[in-house]
């Protein structure tokens, strides 16, 4: 029987801390809905400081959520003094320090992604709508969140990459201008009269829809002596984005192909002659 005296000692010891417990816990539950309350009224206030700016959408939302943490961490903390008479601020915050510790050691790529995901919410190059290149991953970005990326590739796919990829390897950003420079090599016969030929391609290249004119000069430049032609490095500029370059590539290779045959300018192509050591016998037919 001593045992069971025990445990209905133990059972009422617990039930007599409970009730003392009892006014706290009424005092913790209402700070709990006092900081629901005061979560909604600055998150109301937050989004409508922020509606003002011309800050990007996700980073509205980074700083929503890092108030929304603020108010909570403190409304928990201050159930947790209140309910617990013995903790202190200082207590906690050193135990949080701790536990931060080893919860970082265990998601130490997931906080890599997300302080990267804040540097580059924070930067202006790499916009929604960008098309971008980062170790072989080519597209347009769609969506930036605080731990990965949507890239969306020409061809349809989508790829989520991880924003410390982002961060730590080199981006180049294909549509930083609204205008790209772009470069075809063209060759010509060593017969042909190299000015003759510069002019023709130029004046070519000036009739295409597609390049950009005005500050953007078309440069013609005669470039080598290659093996069958000379050849001439055709420079101009177009729209920046992926579509716009394989259209203009094609408009100009198409037209400077017509202008040449209008012109008579033989476009060459590699000649092979073969030279036997030997002559070669001749077969005889035989007459009948």
């Amino acid at each position: 029987m001593e045992p069971i005296k025990i445990l209905m000692t133990q059972l009422r010891e617990i039930a007599r801390g409970s009730i003392e417990l009892l006014p706290q816990i009424a005092v913790a539950l209402f700070v709990l809905l006092f900081t629901i309350g005061l979560n909604k009224l600055i998150g109301f206030l937050v989004d409508r400081v922020l509606a003002r700016t011309k800050l990007r959408p996700s980073l509205k939302e980074l700083f929503s959520l890092l108030s929304s943490m603020l108010v909570w961490i403190l409304g928990l903390m201050i159930a947790a003094v209140i309910v617990f008479p013995g903790l202190t601020p200082s207590s906690i915050l050193a135990g949080l320090g701790i536990g931060s510790v080893a919860i970082g050691f265990a998601f130490k790529d997931v906080f890599e992604n997300f302080l990267a995901g804040i540097i580059i919410l924070f930067r202006r190059e790499m916009r929604i709508g960008d098309f971008i290149e980062c170790e072989g991953i080519e597209g347009e970005v769609e969506h930036i969140a605080i731990r990965e990326s949507h890239i969306q590739q020409t061809d349809g796919q989508l790829v989520i990459v991880p924003n410390s990829i982002l961060f730590k390897n080199p981006v180049t950003i294909r549509t930083h201008q609204s205008s790209r420079r772009m470069t075809v090599i063209c060759g010509v016969a060593y017969d042909v009269d190299v000015d003759e030929a510069r002019e023709v391609i130029s004046e070519a290249v000036a009739t295409c829809e597609s390049v950009l004119q005005g500050d953007k000069p078309i440069q013609i430049f005669a470039q080598e002596f290659a093996s069958s032609s000379i050849n001439f490095e055709v420079t101009w500029w177009c729209g920046s984005k992926p579509v716009e370059v394989r259209a203009s590539r094609d408009e100009v290779v198409a037209t400077v192909k017509r202008a040449l045959d209008d012109a008579n300018i033989e476009i060459p192509f590699p000649y092979r002659t073969l030279t036997f050591k030997e002559p070669l016998p001749i077969a005889q037919t035989e007459e009948n």
